[in-house]
């Protein structure tokens, strides 16, 4: 992480805002569960689940993310089918910086996967970043999120400057 920041520092302004636009959502993705609670393994059906990830100090007292979905079932093993996931990604100051929503997935809490065929939306928190797609797999411990087909990505700058050499 500390090898981020220090490319971000030497980056002209505008520039940080489209990096974390384009590569904020795999890292957001990544972190979705890590150090979140997991669904108790016996459970018959939940409603209204909600797992959240605090940040480190000296900001543990801020929630990081939360992920949440309306409905978890229990699958075999330690798989549930989750329902109108949602997951929400918070600066230290509180405010929303990145929200993802898909109507269902199947969510492994141990391993850190999440996997659908269904569709996928990611929206940074200021909504000048949308991306969509059908069918995704997010690996929670390789730090990836892929997102399989008619992807579609929308980039709301105001005005969009293509530098030439």
């Amino acid at each position: 992480m500390a090898a981020i920041y220090e490319i971000l520092r030497g980056m002209k302004p505008g520039v940080e805002n489209f990096f974390f636009a384009v590569v904020a959502p795999v890292f957001f993705l990544a972190a979705a569960t890590a150090g979140a609670q997991s669904l108790p393994t016996g459970l018959g059906y939940a409603t209204n689940f909600s797992s959240v990830a605090y940040f480190e100090p000296p900001n543990e007292q801020q929630v990081k993310i939360r992920l949440s979905g309306t409905e978890a079932t229990p699958l075999p093993g330690t798989l549930f089918d989750l329902k109108k996931m949602k997951v929400e990604k918070f600066g230290t100051d509180g405010r929303l910086a990145a929200v993802v929503l898909a109507p269902q997935c199947i969510y492994a809490p141990l391993d850190g996967v999440a996997t659908s065929t269904g569709h996928l939306e990611l929206q940074s928190g200021d909504g000048k970043f949308h991306v969509e797609g059908d069918g995704f797999l997010w690996l929670q411990n390789e730090s990836s999120l892929v997102i399989s087909n008619h992807v579609r990505t929308v980039i709301n700058t105001g005005t969009f400057k293509f530098f030439a050499p």
